[in-house]
Order: structure tokens, then C-alpha cells, then sequence
């Protein structure tokens, strides 16, 4: 199967990434070069500062770009992340409520992938933001 239907036959089966169970997110959309995540927040994301760690607003980010990747990637294909830049825009707390991330793939070649992702709350306000590269390998 190519990346698409990998993670279609994922979302078919009922089944979510393993990430998702710890962090309390879910794949809830998928198409060729588009991903998007969903979660709410809640206190066992906490820092010390008292607001969710910046790591959960990643994880997300990191995710949606991800599988925006696998859906492009051919059988026998597959990635890994070789950076990811984000840029937090507003903190979020328990009161955030649900958060989504919609990762798109900008482009894909031989051996690299360029992905962004955008994290909103309900509302429609921008919370991060990310960029990623991502390595394709073949196996």
C-alpha cells in the first residue's frame, strides 16, 4: 500500500496513532498531502508555569506534518522528521478547550520533504505554528 492507504486503513480500523493515547489526540482527517489532529488539552500537559507545555502544542504540530508527508509517500517508502521549527503564538490552559492541527505538504522529492502546520483553537486563533523537513527513505 502507498502512505495514503496506509493511514486510511489506520482511520478505517478504528485505530490512532499510539502518541495520541498518551496525549489525548486523534488523527480525525486525512487526504493526499493534508492531515489534521485533534485534542483538548488538559492538566497532565502542564509546566511548571502553569500553562500546557509547549511539547504538546509540537506533538501536534509535529504529527499533522508528519502524516501530511506519508499520505505523498510511495510503497515501500517511508520518513523521518529531520527538523521541526515552531513558533508559539499564544499559550494554551485547561480553559483552551479543543485544539486542531492541519499539517500540508509543500513539496516532495528523492530523499526530502518540506511540510508546515498551523495549531488553532476553537475560535479560529492561531496558537503555533510550524515548518518541517522531513527525510524520505526507501526500504
Amino acid at each position: 500500500m502507498n502512505g495514503l492507504e496506509q493511514v486510511q486503513a489506520l482511520l478505517a480500523a478504528g485505530k490512532q496513532p499510539p502518541i495520541g493515547e498518551t496525549l489525548a489526540f486523534s488523527l480525525v482527517e486525512v487526504a493526499k498531502g493534508h492531515a489534521v489532529f485533534e485534542g483538548v488539552p488538559d492538566r497532565r500537559a502542564y509546566n511548571p508555569l502553569g500553562t500546557v507545555h509547549g511539547g504538546y502544542a509540537a506533538t501536534l504540530l509535529d504529527s499533522a506534518c508528519g502524516i501530511a508527508t506519508h499520505t505523498a509517500l510511495e510503497e515501500g517508502q517511508s520518513y523521518t522528521t529531520l527538523e521541526l521549527k515552531v513558533a508559539y503564538h499564544r499559550a494554551m490552559s485547561v480553559d483552551t478547550g479543543r485544539v486542531r492541527a492541519t499539517g500540508s505538504l509543500l513539496s516532495i522529492g528523492r530523499r526530502a520533504a518540506f511540510a508546515e502546520a498551523r495549531l488553532l483553537d476553537a475560535s479560529g486563533r492561531l496558537l503555533a505554528s510550524a515548518t518541517s523537513t522531513l527525510l524520505v527513505m526507501t526500504a
